[in-house]
This record gives structure tokens, sequence and C-alpha cells, in this order.
């Protein structure tokens, strides 16, 4: 139960940084969700959004950094 329980928590810290990330990001003017490659439509009854630009911006840097993470912790 014990190790459910950081996890849960490393979990929440995590989520906490991340939308703290969110909102730093749109007061200085970064336009996640506005990027060239993201999809949007909007029909008469219908819209669509597919964030494909901001997919593979956020997969890059998240590649980065893991591979930063794990190279210094051997």
């Amino acid at each position: 139960m014990a190790e459910l329980g950081k996890a849960l928590l490393g979990l929440g810290i995590l989520l906490a940084i991340a939308g703290a990330g969110l909102l730093l990001a749109a007061r200085f003017g970064v336009p996640l969700g506005r990027l060239p490659g993201d999809i949007s439509y909007r029909g008469k009854n219908v819209s669509v959004f597919f964030p494909l630009g901001t997919s593979i911006l956020l997969s890059v840097v998240l590649s980065v950094v893991l591979y930063l993470i794990s190279h210094f912790r051997k």
C-alpha cells in the first residue's frame, strides 16, 4: 500500500508541475494549441480540433527531458 501511495503522490506532483507549466506558457504567450500543424474544423453543427503540431512539440520536449534524466541517473 505504501508504494501505491508514493506513486499517487508522485503523479499528483507531476500534474501540478504540468499545470504550472501550462499557466506560465499562457502568461508568456506561447501558442500551445494554436501552432502550425494543429488541425481545426468548424462546421455548421460540429467542431473538431486535433492538436497535431502541439502533440509533436510536446513529444520532442518530453523525450529530451526524459533522455537527460536517464543519462544523468547512471
